[in-house]
């Protein structure tokens, strides 16, 4: 009887058509969120014209999206328990998807509210559970730039966003910008057929034929042999998994993590809702402040890219700790350039060391975890980061009213990044389970050499 270790198998697999296919979605996905979060960003300013609302009001309507993403991460969260990861991945598509397009329809600030938070508990669950099912089949010597590369697409659809509403906002208004939102749900026949369940769920539920295709794509050279018998997983710890986040001296980690994200998700929604606002305050014009939005992204997708590979080489401390104090320098420094080519160059910066920051967390604490509750790991991280999006564009939008100068505003903005880096010096990598992993693998090496080293005194 041959017995196979699935997850073994996927993590010293070779990239194969089946991970580009994965890759391509992933990133679909992740795209399309990164549109739908920008987009209000995009049109604030028309909104608050045409429903003649407050900057706190236009906040807060930012804030109650961030708080529906938050309760999405919690409950998509646990759902992916218990219907699969590519299940919960689909519904959540839909939800931010439809509901997004039907926000236009929305006649004043409530009923856009509502539809805004149901898309926000989609948005909320999606990025958790394509982080996970990323994780799980991606190489192991690559894993962390895959899931690097994949959030890339996040960037990419704020660019979108930007580029749109540039081009669309002055002629046509805002709502068709809403409408290019709908373009996943034309795509969910072919995510259906294309996207993997996550293989531990399959072999929990007793699927073990469709784990046996899966691996049979993984490796088509040599496919597994009928009498191929899977290892199951680790049975399902008892208790809440929330809890073994804080067992094992993993308590200081998961704090930090929170901490860590919370940060970032301030910086996140900070800019991605008021960029443009608070570049019109600091003298320039609508159409300049939307590609400020452009130079935020692609300085988080090179911030991904570069460094999200550097961690493979460095350690994601390394990376994640300069990258945040940089973030608060530059946001420093923001307020006080009237050099349009230099602002560019710190609103890449600041890109880099919040969208790519957390991107590259996004790595960081999948792996951080063990299997059993990598899911929850990564979700409550995410979830309690989620909160720092909720205070954000109120925060922002109070700060606004102020009239502070622009240095100012962005300065207090700036303190977000500076604790951040702080928290991510304060996690104990050697308590991570990808840091076992490499000394349970070494440990196995040595003992396998003695006997050849005594053979070759003989």
């Amino acid at each position: 009887m041959n017995v196979v270790q699935t997850n073994e198998k996927i993590d010293k697999s070779r990239f194969r058509s089946f991970h580009f296919s994965l890759i391509f979605w992933c990133f679909f996905i992740i795209l399309m969120d990164g549109y739908d979060v920008v987009i209000y960003g995009s049109v604030v300013p028309a909104l608050m014209d045409e429903w003649s609302i407050s900057t706190v009001t236009a906040g807060a309507i930012g804030s109650y999206t961030a708080a529906g993403t938050a309760l999405g991460a919690v409950i998509f969260g646990l759902l992916a328990d218990k219907i699969g990861r590519k299940k919960v991945i689909m519904i959540c598509t839909i939800m931010f998807s439809l509901f997004t397009a039907l926000s236009t329809f929305a006649g004043g600030p409530v009923i856009f509210t509502i539809m805004r938070v149901i898309a926000g508990l989609g948005l909320g669950g999606v990025m958790p559970n394509v982080i996970a099912l990323s994780t799980e089949y991606a190489p192991k010597k690559i894993r962390g730039a895959i899931v690097s590369f994949i959030f890339c697409g996040y960037s990419i659809g704020a660019i979108a966003a930007a580029m749109f509403s540039k081009s669309l906002l002055p002629e046509l208004g805002w709502k068709p910008i809403f409408w290019i939102a709908a373009i996943p749900l034309v795509f969910m026949p072919f995510l259906m057929k294309q996207l993997p369940e996550s293989a531990n769920f399959l072999l929990s539920k007793g699927r073990d034929e469709e784990v046996r295709r899966i691996l049979n794509r993984l490796n088509p050279e040599e496919p597994l042999a009928p009498d191929t018998v899977f290892a199951k997983p680790a049975k399902k710890i008892k208790g809440s998994p929330l809890v073994h986040l804080f067992k094992n001296k993993l308590a200081q980690s998961t704090i930090m993590f929170w901490i860590s994200c919370f940060s970032c998700f301030v910086l996140i929604y900070a800019m991605n809702v008021w960029l443009p606002k608070l570049m019109i305050e600091a003298g320039y014009s609508l159409s300049n402040s939307l590609l400020f939005v452009v130079a935020l992204n692609v300085g988080a997708i090179l911030g991904t890219i570069v460094f999200g590979r550097l961690t493979d080489r460095w350690g994601f401390k390394k990376v994640m700790v300069p990258l945040y104090f940089f973030g608060a320098i530059a946001l420093s420094a923001i307020g006080l350039t009237n050099n349009t080519a230099l602002a560019y160059v710190l609103i890449g910066i600041i890109g880099a060391s919040s969208v790519g920051v957390q991107n590259i967390s996004n790595a960081f604490v999948s792996q951080y975890y063990q299997p059993e509750v990598r899911s929850t790991g990564v979700g409550a991280a995410m979830a309690f980061g989620r909160v720092g999006g909720i205070f954000a564009p109120t925060f922002v939008g109070i700060l606004l009213t102020m009239n502070l100068s622009a240095q100012m505003n962005f300065t207090l903005i700036g303190t977000a990044a500076l604790l951040g880096g702080i928290a991510i010096i304060f996690v104990q990598e050697k308590y991570a389970h990808y840091r076992q992993e490499n000394s349970t693998e070494t440990e196995i090496s040595s003992q396998a050499q003695i006997p050849v080293m005594q053979n070759s005194r003989l």
